[in-house]
């Protein structure tokens, strides 16, 4: 099993900032089997594809009013 990390943009989003850079420096070093959590206000619809692409698998959960957690594991 490949290393964890955990990302939370809520609070970043309330603020306005952007969070799409903060995201792709985050998974930038992820290997293969690793996994990158991602808390999010709303489901991030637009960033499935990218990370698709990326060679990530996802799966959404929503956990409260505005909480989604996103699981992507990176394949190999």
């Amino acid at each position: 099993m490949g290393k964890i990390v955990e990302l939370d943009v809520r609070e970043d989003l309330q603020k306005k900032i952007e969070p799409f850079e903060k995201i792709m420096n985050t998974i930038k070093p992820l290997q293969a089997g690793d996994t990158f959590i991602l808390h999010a206000p709303f489901k991030p619809i637009p960033l499935f594809p990218i990370m698709k692409a990326k060679g990530f698998t996802y799966e959404a959960e929503q956990i409260g009013k505005k909480h989604w957690k996103v699981t992507f594991v990176k394949q190999g």
